[in-house]
């Protein structure tokens, strides 16, 4: 059940006429009251002696008593409270005990016998409106203050008093959602989402891996958004506000907004804390250590690769980090499934959008993130965004179904991280987020993993039997379960591979099932393959002999570990992982 407090106002009867209309698009039915703050206010809805301007002299009342210089100059009050999709259809009573407690708990009508005058419409199934004068009977104003927390708390024990679909509590750092105003502005523009919407996801995705103001504002341009910056008298850039180019108010106007009304982690001086370095690593000139060279990444593919050892690291760290830690590496994956779905294959791209887009909520709290230590998964989403769009198959459909499958993991280590600390909704967003992953994963492991089984089938039966036999060895506890996956013959193939190459198939295996929990996989066997491919550097997908080389790579022999997987950007240990 949503509350929402709507922005106060002057005109009683303009907010009356649209209660009782038909609407913008004549969904209000059967508009009428189903409580008032004396239970006899008239209602214009069933009583056709009755009309709008009689309920507005009644609630307007205490309004007229004041002196002229003493009413205020917004004194209408308005908050419409919803139920989620799901929920039965509440009866005109029940709603009318809910607009009561709200009014009460919100200090409206706090139930002292001199609160405000208020009137409960309801004009569909699913809610219902309360408007209220901002005057007491006394002539005193009423102690609304923080209404909206107060609304939602009282929402929160109606959920469960009435059995309905409890939403996880809030805690203020979400962003500002689009208002009715902006949604309705939209459907009238053809659009599928509001212009706030739409133009937090492109900055969000513009800030993803950039590492200064001028490449900032260059990929917003880039875009297409217009661009407003705010300047200091000395000079200095103190902020910047975006526009969509066809968003325009009533005088032909760009509607701009500024970066902290997106979203509060949008604004300039939080973005440029995304640069620093960590404060251990300052140098005492300020002028920061120098950071071990990496090599240049040469396609999607080795990006891809790079983010899924820095996305690996990152889980580490939420998982045993400090809190800090934790929070920043979260924050930062979000860049990195940003720039995921802006540079992946079409058969992906709107399942990774949709994965971005709600994990966007997973990646802001009120535990401050200690920017600098994910550097790594920064620069991840910098190698992704430079490195270009991926192709859909080859080693750049396979180094993104690898990817996938270690951020579903990431984004599930993120959800249990939030839900330790009570962070509902963020927790709720990044569980979203993963099943959005696996979505994506399914399709962008479609191909790949149909190579890998076909290449597992083929191996000789003496072959299928010592990796079963290793298998029964390693994870006595999994084998069967494994067997009976359509990914097994994959697995079988990868482990031949390690051992071609030259690696302990048993050591590996082991490691692979170690480095985290496996519950939450679909398939067993595909996360091993990716695992276990990862680990001992061999290609994603193994080339055939006919296939042109992937981008990014070279052509390598089965027998051979891939040179493409980059050094570890942490230390040497991470290649045992």
């Amino acid at each position: 059940m949503i509350p929402r407090i709507h922005q106060q106002g002057s005109n009683t009867l303009g907010l009356l006429h649209y209660l009782y209309g038909k609407g913008t698009h004549e969904e209000h039915i059967d508009p009428h009251l189903v409580a008032s703050f004396d239970g006899m206010a008239p209602d214009p809805g069933r009583d056709p002696s009755v009309t709008k301007r009689d309920l507005q002299h009644l609630l307007d009342q205490p309004l007229s008593l004041l002196d002229v210089d003493r009413r205020p100059d917004k004194h209408v009050w308005h908050c419409s409270v919803r139920a989620a999709p799901d929920d039965p259809v509440l009866s005109d009573e029940q709603w009318g005990d809910i607009a009561r407690r709200m009014v009460a708990a919100t200090g409206i009508d706090p139930g002292d016998g001199a609160g405000c005058r208020w009137a409960a419409v309801r004009h569909a199934d699913d809610h219902i409106h309360i408007i209220a004068t901002l005057v007491r009977e006394d002539g005193r104003r009423p102690d609304h203050h923080r209404s909206g927390k107060r609304a939602q708390a009282e929402c929160r024990l109606i959920e469960k008093e009435l059995g309905l679909h409890q939403v996880a509590p809030g805690d203020g750092t979400a962003a500002k959602r689009a208002t009715s105003a902006e949604r309705h502005k939209a459907e009238r523009a053809g659009r599928q989402r509001p212009a706030r919407e739409e133009l937090r996801e492109t900055v969000r995705r513009a800030v993803a891996g950039a590492d200064s103001e001028e490449e900032l504002f260059d990929r917003l341009a880039a875009a297409g958004l217009l661009i407003r910056k705010r300047v200091a008298p000395s000079g200095d850039l103190l902020g910047y506000k975006v526009a969509l180019p066809d968003d325009r108010n009533g005088e032909k106007e760009p509607v701009f907004y500024a970066g902290s009304t997106l979203a509060p982690d949008l604004s300039l001086p939080r973005i440029r804390e995304r640069w620093t370095l960590p404060a251990e690593a300052a140098s005492a000139d300020g002028s920061g250590p120098e950071q071990p060279a990496l090599p240049d990444v040469t396609g999607p593919a080795f990006a891809r690769r790079r983010a899924t050892a820095a996305t690996w690291q990152a889980l580490l760290v939420v998982d045993h980090g400090d809190d800090g830690a934790a929070a920043a590496q979260i924050a930062a994956a979000g860049e990195v499934l940003d720039a995921l779905a802006k540079t992946s294959a079409a058969h992906t791209r709107a399942e990774l959008r949709e994965a971005a887009f709600v994990f966007e909520r997973a990646s802001r709290s009120h535990v401050k993130a200690v920017r600098g230590h994910d550097r790594a998964l920064r620069q991840a989403a910098r190698d992704l965004v430079h490195s270009g769009p991926a192709l859909g198959r080859g080693e750049d459909g396979a180094t993104t179904a690898m990817l996938i499958d270690m951020a579903f993991f990431l984004a599930m280590a993120a959800a249990n991280w939030h839900a330790r600390k009570h962070h509902g909704q963020q927790a709720a967003a990044a569980r979203q987020a993963a099943e959005h992953l696996r979505a994506a994963y399914q399709a962008a492991a479609g191909e790949p993993m149909a190579v890998l089984r076909q290449r597992g089938q083929r191996l000789a039966p003496r072959v299928h039997q010592r990796q079963a036999g290793l298998l029964h060895q390693v994870l006595p506890e999994l084998a069967e379960r494994i067997r009976a996956e359509a990914g097994w013959p994959a697995l079988a193939a990868t482990l031949d591979d390690a051992r071609r190459a030259g690696h302990d198939p048993a050591a590996l295996l082991t490691e692979a099932a170690r480095r985290r929990e496996l519950d939450t996989a679909t398939s067993v066997s595909d996360v091993l393959v990716w695992r276990v491919r990862r680990s001992a550097h061999l290609p994603a997908l193994p080339e055939s002999p006919h296939d042109p080389p992937a981008r990014g790579s070279r052509r390598q022999g089965p027998s051979a570990p891939t040179r493409q997987s980059p050094p570890s950007t942490v230390n040497d240990s991470n290649r045992r992982r």
